[in-house]
């Protein structure tokens, strides 16, 4: 079964490394790069897996986070923060409001990979 990822993220290098090594190991990849609808973005798709950025143009990945997480019908969906925010108060502040995963940029990409497997369910595949 093809797995299904949403990546809320503005920066294009990062959409295009992302979407590359999730794509070469089947995943369908869709991406969002405003803060202000990504909420909605969320509720019309459905992913299995959330990867969110931090900061983002119009709202921040954390207050979508704290608002993902109030919202019975998405509540459930793992989240993998990828930020270059990488301050201990930002990774604090990320699992306080209830991200499965935090991780800084620049990553590696099989960490990613690796990550999201886990967190949908995938094992090391």
């Amino acid at each position: 079964m093809v797995k299904r990822v949403l990546l809320i993220e503005d920066e294009p290098n990062i959409i295009e490394a992302v979407r590359y090594i999730l794509t070469r190991e089947g995943w369908a990849v869709d991406t969002h790069a405003n803060g202000a609808t990504a909420l909605d973005a969320v509720a019309r798709r459905r992913p299995d897996v959330i990867v969110l950025d931090a900061m983002l143009p119009n709202r921040s990945g954390f207050d979508i986070l704290r608002d993902l997480r109030a919202d019975a019908g998405l509540a459930a969906i793992p989240v993998l923060m990828l930020t270059a925010r990488g301050q201990r108060a930002d990774r604090e502040m990320a699992e306080r409001l209830g991200a499965d995963r935090f991780m800084t940029k620049p990553f590696a990409n099989a960490e990613v990979l690796a990550c999201l497997r886990d967190l949908a369910g995938l094992g090391a595949g």
